[in-house]
């Protein structure tokens, strides 16, 4: 896997409400462009030339699973996901869901401006076709 260099910087802050403030300015742009789910389209995935839909229903909801210091780690690197999501074509790493048969997880690799390597997760739901934003992390 290649990680893709992105143009964006980690978002700015240091406690969680600050960098949710930042997280939620991008995220709402993302969301005035539909009136129904939000979504971005992907440049890996690709069908009949034609970008698919990658969505945030996931996203929210696994993130308030962490502890407050990981939700800050992750949450700094939700710009760059986005733009990993986006503009990628490098491959990422697939492999089936070890607790769920219907499912792929894709890991993407990405590096903010600074060349900090962080990851993208997407989830695919096998039998629908459609993916969601799973997570997105710095290496360890």
């Amino acid at each position: 896997m290649i990680p893709y260099q992105t143009k964006s910087n980690k978002l700015a802050g240091t406690s969680f409400g600050e960098i949710k403030k930042n997280a939620l300015i991008i995220y709402d742009r993302i969301a005035k462009k539909t009136k129904r789910k939000p979504y971005v389209r992907s440049n890996y995935f690709r069908q009949n030339k034609k970008k698919q839909k990658i969505f945030f229903d996931y996203f929210w909801e696994h993130l308030f699973q962490k502890n407050n210091r990981e939700r800050v780690k992750r949450l700094k690197h939700f710009g760059a996901a986005i733009e990993v999501i986006e503009k990628s074509r490098n491959h990422p790493i697939s492999q089936d869901n070890p607790h769920k048969k219907g499912e792929i997880l894709h890991r993407f690799g990405g590096l903010t401006k600074d060349s900090e390597l962080f990851y993208v997760q997407i989830k695919e739901d096998k039998r629908s076709g459609k993916r969601y934003l799973m997570s997105c992390f710095p290496e360890e």
